[in-house]
Formats: C-alpha cells, structure tokens, sequence
C-alpha cells in the first residue's frame, strides 16, 4: 500500500450519517485511530447551527469534527477551498498515525475531492451581471433551459432554480467558449490542468440509502419540525440582524435558511414555508442518492435497517485491516 487509507461515509440528509460516524470512532478506535472530516457544505459556517443539523458542542467535544465552523455567513466556500482543506486535514491525521472518516452528502464536494478538480476560468464581474439581468428578466428556469442547450451534462444535474450554479455554468461556457462538463471531464483524464488532482488515497466508501423512499421522506419532515421547535425562525433572524447578508448569498440559499428568509420578508406564510422547506430537502436528497447510486466502487447500506450500524462496523474493520495487513 503506498497511501495509507481513508474511509468515507456518506448519504442523503436526515439518513443518519453524523449518528453512525460516531458510532464507527467508538467501535474502531480501540484498535484504529480515526478522526471525523466533515464533507458538508452547510456545516462550515459559523452560527448556522440549528437549521443545518450541526452537532452540538457536547457531541463536538466528544466526537471532534474537521471543516466545521470554518467561515462567516457573509463569506463564500468553493469546493476547491475543500479540496484544499480536506487534503490538508487528510494529511495531517495520517501523520499522527489515524485514519480520517469523511462524512457528509456535499456530493458536489465528495465529485471535486475524488475526481479532481479543473481549472475554471475566474469569475467575470461583467459576464454574471449580464447573466443576472437575463435571468431577471427570463426567470431562472428559462436560463435553465438556455445551459442545457450548449451543457446537457451540467444542466441535468442542477435544478432549474439552482441560480447560483446555473449562473457559474453560464459564465463558464461565456469565458472559455467550452461547457463547464467538457472542463471537469477533462479534468478528471487530463491531470496537468487540475487544481485539485483527483484523490490517490485507497478509499472504502459506505453510501447510505433508503429502502423505502416514503420513511426517508417522514424522517426528513420530523427533522424539520424539530428543527423549528428548536429555534431556526430566531436563529436566521438572528443572522439577518447581526451581518449584512442578502438572500443570494450561498449561506442563506441553504435548503430551510432560503424559506425561512422568503417568510420573514412576507414573501410566503409560515405554513407555506414549512411546505416548501420539506419539499426543497426531499429533492435535495433524491439527488444525493442518484449522485451515490452512479459512484463506481460504493458499498451500499440500507440506512432505515436497525442491523446497519454494525454491518458497516464489521466490514469497515475488516477493511481497515486488510489495507493495513493486520
């Protein structure tokens, strides 16, 4: 073995993966150092606690968690800062002797990390501002439909609201005169115009996927309900007062955040809130299992069977022995 190894575990939301990482550091650790690295898009953002189900800090403390609570609500995070930050955090508890156990369901993250990532062009102040005003006039759903014309890849992955990343693929393609795709395609056979080379690391990853659609569907409504019992109206409202933030920003377009914004503004009501948070992580989570399902070399567990936690316990350790000749 010339790298030693890493294990990843990841699923869509409210499938239990923060629960059953901890569960593996407990299980393993009494013969395998291992040290939780967040792959979370959410959860490196400082005083989003609530509506991004960050552990809370008894569980941090206990179980300590890398790329958590890196950034203000004001500042962005791109999936090369990950790569950047993972590698680094890899890195560094391989050195002490540890195996790192990335867990999370960013799987914009997850793609940038193990397939590499490409050189894009940089961003174009006077490009996006063109695009806005398009997209202002036409509706995002229409610019949706203007990047599936020249980036059908791109295009089927990203919701027709996805106004951000639909933005990027525009500007991208508007730059470089190539689709977004076309770059990272490239990037993944072509290693000398990667930023981010793509991962060397042997690699077990543990996806977690629902059985039964509908139960995943309930959990993730019972989560949302909670996380409104909990305070997530007062905790964006305490976002709102203490930073200048506006609705565009990557932080408050965080599925829960975005409606709960929409409500405070009189934009929607609260039960049409509550409706339209639970839809929006629904479709967040059929399209991190489909991104899961289409990941070569994955080992796939029923996340709603109760014999789970220990079925990956025991193969994860059996894995980690074989790779370490133990």
């Amino acid at each position: 073995m010339n790298q030693p190894p890493v294990l990843a575990l990841l699923g869509p939301t409210a499938s239990g993966k923060t629960a059953l990482a901890c569960e593996l550091v407990d299980a393993l650790n009494g013969e395998f150092g291992v040290e939780l690295v967040s792959v979370d898009s959410a959860l490196v953002y400082r005083e989003m606690n609530i509506g991004t189900a960050k552990p809370d800090a008894a569980m941090l403390h206990r179980y300590p968690h890398h790329l958590i609570n890196l950034i203000a609500p004001t500042e962005a995070y791109s999936a090369a800062d990950f790569c950047r930050d993972a590698r680094g955090a890899i890195s560094q508890i391989h050195q002490r002797g540890n195996i790192p156990l990335l867990v999370g369901g960013s799987m914009m993250y997850v793609k940038a990390l193990f397939e590499g990532l490409s050189a894009l062009p940089p961003a174009d102040a006077a490009i996006r501002a063109a695009i806005e005003a398009e997209a202002l006039v036409s509706g995002w759903p229409a610019m949706h439909a203007q990047l599936a014309a020249i980036d059908p890849p791109t295009a089927l992955r990203l919701s027709p609201n996805d106004s951000q990343r639909i933005q990027r693929a525009l500007e991208v393609y508007r730059i470089a005169g190539v689709p977004l795709s076309s770059l990272q395609t490239r990037a993944a056979t072509a290693r000398g115009i990667d930023v981010a080379p793509a991962f060397d690391y042997p690699t077990m990853t543990i996806a977690l996927l629902a059985s039964e659609r509908s139960l995943l569907h309930a959990r993730i409504e019972q989560r949302f309900d909670l996380m409104l019992r909990e305070g997530l109206i007062d905790e964006v409202g305490r976002l709102r007062e203490r930073h200048q933030l506006h609705p565009d920003m990557p932080s408050m377009r965080t599925v829960g955040y975005r409606q709960v914004w929409q409500m405070l503004e009189g934009e929607i009501s609260e039960g049409a809130m509550r409706a339209h948070a639970v839809a929006a992580t629904r479709q967040l989570a059929k399209r991190q299992m489909t991104w899961l399902r289409s990941m070569p070399e994955v080992e796939a567990f029923d996340c709603l069977a109760t014999s789970t936690p220990e079925a990956v316990t025991v193969r994860t350790r059996d894995w980690l022995r074989m790779v370490s000749g133990r």
